[in-house]
């Protein structure tokens, strides 16, 4: 393993993607909803796109708006094999002897795709996450880090999910990226571990410049 590996986040390109200019690297992650319907054709667009980027490994998971992955989850992982691209869906690919988890679920919200309900229900998706995991990717932040939405001109509300934010801050993660909330966009430390918002899009959907967020993995160390 090199002692300086990059690592290039995004996430919620919604169909966008030819907006981004990518350098080369090591490891692309998309955080989720590449699509903005989640239709079939759309999808592979994308994946078309995710495919030809210069680097040596590409990691996807879904996200709310990426329903072809829910419905069709055993075709969408033949068509991401085709296109050497790592798809995660409560699982997980080691790379240069990282150990990657990935998972498209977020708390119920209007039925989207990949919901699940509060409390049990979604803590079990957590509780499949190996303890020796250490970069942990997930659509939706957890609760109280980089999650926050706008409810008027004054408020913010925090809309992370409380069960994640529990299992990361018990686990040995190093590195989580997420995406969902546009417009938390950002890079935080806290508790030793880097938290990274890497969606591509602002809350207008309009397209972040540059729309990525890179990381290096220096020894045992994430730094950005």
């Amino acid at each position: 393993m090199t002692n300086r590996l990059s690592i290039d986040c995004i996430s919620d390109t919604h169909s966008k993607h030819s907006y981004f200019q990518l350098p080369e690297g090591d490891i692309l992650i998309h955080a989720g909803d590449c699509t903005s319907t989640g239709q079939f054709p759309e999808a592979l667009v994308f994946l078309d796109w995710f495919n030809k980027q210069s680097y040596r490994h590409r990691i996807l998971i879904a996200g709310n708006h990426d329903f072809i992955f829910e419905k069709q989850p055993e075709q969408m992982l033949e068509e991401c094999q085709k296109r050497h691209i790592h798809l995660l869906n409560d699982s997980g690919v080691e790379i240069h002897g990282i150990k990657i988890w990935g998972s498209p679920i977020t708390p119920w919200f209007e039925n989207w795709a990949f919901n699940r309900h509060r409390g049990d229900e979604i803590k079990a998706h957590w509780d499949l996450i190996p303890s020796d995991t250490e970069i942990l990717i997930t659509h939706g932040p957890c609760y109280g880090i980089l999650d926050e939405v706008k409810i008027s001109r004054q408020w913010t509300r925090h809309v992370g999910c409380e069960e994640l934010e529990k299992n990361i801050h018990a686990s040995q993660i190093k590195l989580h990226v997420f995406g969902h909330i546009h417009g938390a966009r950002n890079v935080k430390t806290h508790a030793g571990k880097i938290f990274v918002n890497a969606a591509s899009l602002n809350d207008s959907y309009k397209p972040y410049r540059p729309g990525f967020t890179r990381l290096f993995k220096q020894n045992e160390r994430y730094v950005f």
